[in-house]
């Protein structure tokens, strides 16, 4: 699958890993409409790319990630719409940075933090399974200042990765906080030095492209779909996902592979049980 020439981003593929980089560094790599749209249409055609297994997103430059929306360029494109926009936009996105909302991507996806992540940016690289940030990363939700709402998943993502409490404090207070501090809490899963933010995520994408792929989607998803379900409906949402897994030829070709002491051979194709001795035990 092509990407096309964006103008504000930069997308690279990587083997089976694509890098996506927020190319506005002159203004923060603040998003715009049309980065926004440029964001959406990358993410999409991501998730429905089979060669592409594993997601970075970053910022371009040394200082920053993201620092959320351009106020000046959102403000005066709003004024421009028209009533529909706004009923189907609230509805099925798409999200801010194009992942936030009105998608679902169960392929793994990791934000290299490099630099400051506010507001937007947070909701984000929240969107995102693995954060790793540089040692001089800064976060919070400094939209608070600004009168300006968080309607991209930070109200709903945030208290989920660090907790109620934690949550409110950043959400309430607008309070900027450092890498350590990130660290601490939960937010992030990693620091790095500034150099090593994007080789330090590459690891990770290759260590996960290393594992076959099925039951790596399927479990995300279960458990995507399974946030705030009572347990009976969660229980039922990852057995449902793990049997449908058995019918992929390479779940039977790991357990094969551990019984017969050898290295698994897996085709990495989503392609449905044959009846075939092959597969049988």
């Amino acid at each position: 699958m092509e990407y096309a020439d964006y103008k504000n981003i930069i997308c690279e593929k990587d083997g089976r890993i694509l890098v996506i980089t927020i190319n506005r560094p002159d203004v923060h790599n603040c998003i715009d409409p049309e980065t926004n749209f440029e964001l959406a249409d990358a993410w999409r055609k991501f998730s429905e790319d089979d060669d592409l297994w594993v997601a970075i997103i970053t910022g371009a430059g040394d200082k920053a990630f993201c620092t959320g929306a351009d106020l000046k360029k959102w403000h005066r494109f709003l004024l421009e719409q028209k009533v529909n926009y706004f009923r189907k936009n609230a509805f099925y996105g798409p999200g801010f940075g194009g992942l936030t909302r009105g998608i679902q991507i169960f392929k793994p996806i990791i934000a290299a933090i490099n630099g400051m992540c506010y507001a937007g940016g947070l909701e984000l690289a929240l969107a995102a399974d693995i954060r790793i940030a540089s040692e001089d990363a800064k976060f919070g939700v400094l939209n608070r200042r600004w009168n300006v709402g968080l309607g991209d998943g930070g109200t709903q993502r945030l208290w989920r990765v660090v907790g109620l409490g934690r949550a409110l404090e950043l959400i309430l207070t607008g309070k900027e906080i450092d890498a350590q501090e990130a660290y601490r809490i939960g937010l992030v899963n990693e620091i790095v030095p500034k150099s090593e933010v994007l080789e330090r995520a590459k690891e990770l994408a290759e260590l996960i492209c290393s594992f076959p792929q099925g039951s790596i989607r399927t479990d995300k998803e279960a458990l995507i779909r399974g946030i705030g379900t009572p347990l009976e409906e969660g229980l039922r949402i990852e057995s449902m996902l793990f049997w449908n897994l058995l019918l992929n030829n390479d779940f039977w070709e790991g357990p094969k592979a551990f019984r017969d002491k050898r290295k698994p051979e897996y085709t990495m194709e989503n392609e449905k049980l044959k009846d075939s001795i092959k597969y049988r035990w």
